[in-house]
């Protein structure tokens, strides 16, 4: 509830953070001044994809893409005689696109509020209706530091409480909220076909049952790899701090699936020199 000015009281403020969080904040001298919030809904829509023998899948735009052969010769028409991995680098584009809109929204809104900064962001990704929208929510609590003019633009972090403390006495400032997808799609060949079906390949390497299934290997540490080189891009030179990997399998059929790799972190910059501990002194001598 917001006080009006017949109250007599000063304007009220909304805050997500916690009590723990909240006491934190005016500890350091940031006070709350609301809950600000923004939203995107975007439509990632799929290439007509297929694949090509000459090495680059119909509809890719550029990123990495791999090749796989079958070893068998010709066995039979529902053989897969050779698959495919590639860098889906249009729905990267499409997701950071949602995200951005998102974030420029929320620090726009804090803005408005007079705010220096947003602190414990949260984002969350939805999709809507099963037809490709994804709603994209990113939200948190603007602060400001009471007796400093406002900057142009906020400042955003994931942290608060005491990690956004121990941040400042580190000797680092927030600059902004970090978020980057890298998204691979698997085309199985035969044997990850197989493999990933459950059956072996003794026949073919008798001497183990058990196999990597290097297609999969792939995929998943180029992804890795891939989000890590679009986390990086927007740093600039800072630092990522309290980075966060998640990677999810997006199984389609035959061993067919999409790697979806998602990065998080803090972009901050040292603003002073780390200050050395004192000597520690004994309180008690044994001897």
């Amino acid at each position: 509830m917001v006080a009006t000015p017949d109250d007599g009281a000063a304007a009220g403020f909304s805050s997500g953070l916690s009590v723990a969080e909240f006491a934190a904040c005016l500890a350091m001298g940031l006070e709350p001044v609301g809950l600000v919030q923004g939203f995107c809904a975007m439509q990632i829509g799929n290439y007509a994809m297929g694949l090509t023998q000459m090495g680059q899948p119909v509809g890719g735009q550029g990123g990495y893409v791999e090749n796989y052969q079958c070893p068998h010769g010709m066995v039979g028409g529902e053989h897969r005689m050779w698959g495919q991995n590639y860098e889906q680098t249009w729905m990267e584009q499409a997701w950071s696109g949602g995200f951005t809109a998102a974030l420029d929204r929320m620090r726009d809104e804090a803005t408005r509020l007079g705010a220096h900064g947003v602190v414990g962001v949260l984002d969350t990704e939805t999709s809507l209706a099963g037809a490709g929208v994804i709603e994209f929510h990113v939200r948190g609590t603007a602060v400001r530091v009471t007796s400093t003019s406002s900057p142009s633009a906020p400042w955003t972090t994931y942290l608060a409480g005491q990690r956004l403390v121990k941040l400042f006495e580190s000797g680092f400032v927030p600059v902004s909220v970090v978020a980057a997808v890298a998204s691979v799609r698997v085309y199985a060949y035969c044997i990850t076909e197989y493999l990933m079906g459950g059956g072996g390949l003794t026949m073919w390497s008798p001497s183990s049952s058990s196999v990597e299934i290097e297609q999969l290997v792939r995929a998943q540490s180029l992804s890795r790899d891939i989000v890590r080189s679009l986390a990086r891009s927007q740093l600039h030179g800072d630092d990522l701090h309290a980075a966060r990997l998640d990677v999810v399998d997006r199984e389609h059929e035959r061993g067919d699936l999409e790697v979806w790799s998602t990065l998080r972190g803090n972009r901050v910059r040292r603003f002073r020199a780390i200050e050395a501990l004192p000597t520690p002194q004994p309180t008690v001598r044994l001897t």
